[in-house]
């Protein structure tokens, strides 16, 4: 079975990179500056795109999981003077137990409130003292509650009743999971154009440091399509190779990152989860691409110029 003729055309730069030329790999010096600031180019591009990947996909994750618990939940703040306050909250309890949608419904201790203030007023606040509002935590099943006929109704049973749905909580950390994974996406665009700008250098270097023997192949012979695969091999290869690196250094340093349990909440879920481990492993055929792409039209550019 043989490949279509356009098919078969675009696979054969595939096909002679994969098959080992020894005569042609002579062509590029194994060593030297080029060799090395590929390796590297490549090694330190896709360790930073490895950190951009996990960071971009933590951050939007974490955005995602807040604004899914926000969502299940809202907060009624009440306010009322101390003599009244059990009663109406009573009322509200009672309500809530007999609105559709709601699966539950509590009133925070003073215990609760004293650890929901104790970041900016410090452990020794005097909750029980202060007139602080009542806060009554609500969630709601599957279904959802209608939030415009609750807030009539506790202006009805308890008029200094106010419902926070979250909206206002929501909205921001959508837009922010948003753009962090637009933003994850653009940084790893440019640093895939980093990465081709520095190899297409390296392989001008390369071509323009052996001109002399571009120009003895050629009197002896040798085709353009040869000595640029040459060229577009060695350069590859090393991209791979650097790429794979710069990959396993990434994987380590996600690695190495806080556990959840001694970082605390703002850590917690950095890094990769599930199938997203599986994204480092796709960025050293990715660079590998990136270099044969960009060493290709650099070679044979640079040949033209050399004629």
């Amino acid at each position: 079975m043989t490949l279509p003729p356009l098919l078969s055309r675009l696979a054969d730069p595939f096909v002679a990179l994969m098959v080992p030329d020894r005569q042609a790999d002579r062509v590029v010096p194994p060593s030297g500056p080029t060799a090395w600031l590929t390796t590297f180019t490549a090694g330190a591009m896709t360790f930073l795109c490895v950190f951009a990947l996990a960071l971009s996909l933590a951050s939007g994750r974490l955005a995602d999981r807040w604004s899914d618990a926000l969502a299940r939940t809202a907060t009624i703040r009440l306010s009322a003077p101390p003599q009244q306050m059990q009663a109406q909250t009573d009322a509200v309890l009672a309500l809530l137990s007999t609105t559709p949608g709601i699966a539950s419904a509590r009133a925070l201790t003073d215990e609760e409130n004293r650890r929901l203030l104790e970041p900016w007023f410090g452990p020794d606040l005097p909750v029980q003292d202060l007139p602080l509002p009542r806060l009554i935590e609500v969630v709601e099943d599957g279904q959802g509650y209608d939030g415009e006929g609750l807030r009539q109704r506790l202006a009805a049973e308890a008029p200094g009743a106010i419902l926070d749905d979250h909206t206002r909580w929501r909205r921001p950390l959508a837009e922010a999971a948003a753009r962090l994974r637009l933003l994850g996406w653009l940084s790893i665009v440019l640093i895939g154009a980093t990465m081709a700008a520095m190899i297409t250098l390296a392989a001008n270097a390369s071509l323009a440091a052996n001109a002399q023997v571009v120009k003895v192949l050629r009197l002896i012979g040798a085709q353009d399509s040869y000595i640029a695969r040459a060229f577009v091999r060695r350069f590859t290869l090393r991209a791979l190779t650097g790429s794979a690196a710069g990959a396993l250094a990434g994987l380590a340093g996600v690695l190495l990152l806080p556990a959840a349990d001694a970082a605390g909440g703002f850590l917690t879920g950095l890094g990769f989860s599930g199938a997203g481990w599986l994204w480092p492993f796709i960025l050293p055929p990715l660079a590998a691409l990136v270099a044969f792409a960009a060493t290709r039209r650099a070679a044979f550019k640079k040949l033209k110029e050399l004629t």
